[in-house]
């Protein structure tokens, strides 16, 4: 009995020790993901992955906006996955709740009195070929000049538009 109990213990803790950690192998530092080899569904690598996210939800997850974090988890499962960074093409449009998130530092700052803990993602994601659109519409309605937003976004006339013509170019709607 204590021997079988004494080899539990150690194929447990061996388990625990090997166990997968969170990775961040695309978008350094953000969007974690853990790897699956043995799950029905997986990343294809000889698809194109044309996908249209829609940020207008304010809450934040991992200390960033969850919309950025789940394109940024998007892309690291992609890439884990060996779908390459030219089958990947992603639009983003904001508004809502996560206009404010694509203020510039400055007018991030002045408005929060802290920096935009997105900036840093934005970039990444901008770097990697993302597309931004800021709904004119919601930086309207707060005030928000084309100045004011972060340089790796520009203005699109609306998120509805951005999400109705990319859908009809065949871009899949990711909530």
């Amino acid at each position: 009995m204590k021997r079988a109990l004494l080899i539990a213990i150690v194929l447990m803790g061996t388990q625990m020790i090997t166990a997968q950690e969170w990775t961040t192998p695309v978008i350094d530092g953000y969007g974690k993901i853990k790897e699956f080899k043995d799950v029905a569904v997986q990343a294809d690598p000889s698809k194109e992955y044309n996908l249209v996210f829609d940020l207008k939800d304010e809450r934040e997850l991992d200390g960033i906006n969850v919309g950025y974090f789940k394109i940024a988890r998007m892309i690291n499962m992609l890439g884990a996955g060996g779908v390459s960074a030219d089958k990947v093409n992603i639009i983003a449009a904001v508004h809502g709740g996560a206009t404010f998130t694509a203020l510039n530092e400055a007018k991030y700052k002045a408005k929060y009195e802290k920096e935009n803990p997105n900036e840093a993602v934005i970039k990444l994601l901008k770097d990697y070929g993302v597309e931004f659109y800021v709904c004119a519409q919601a930086t309207a309605a707060r005030d928000i000049t084309a100045a004011d937003l972060n340089p790796n976004t520009e203005l699109g006339l609306s998120a509805m538009m951005v999400l109705a013509n990319y859908q009809m170019d065949g871009y899949i709607f990711m909530p």
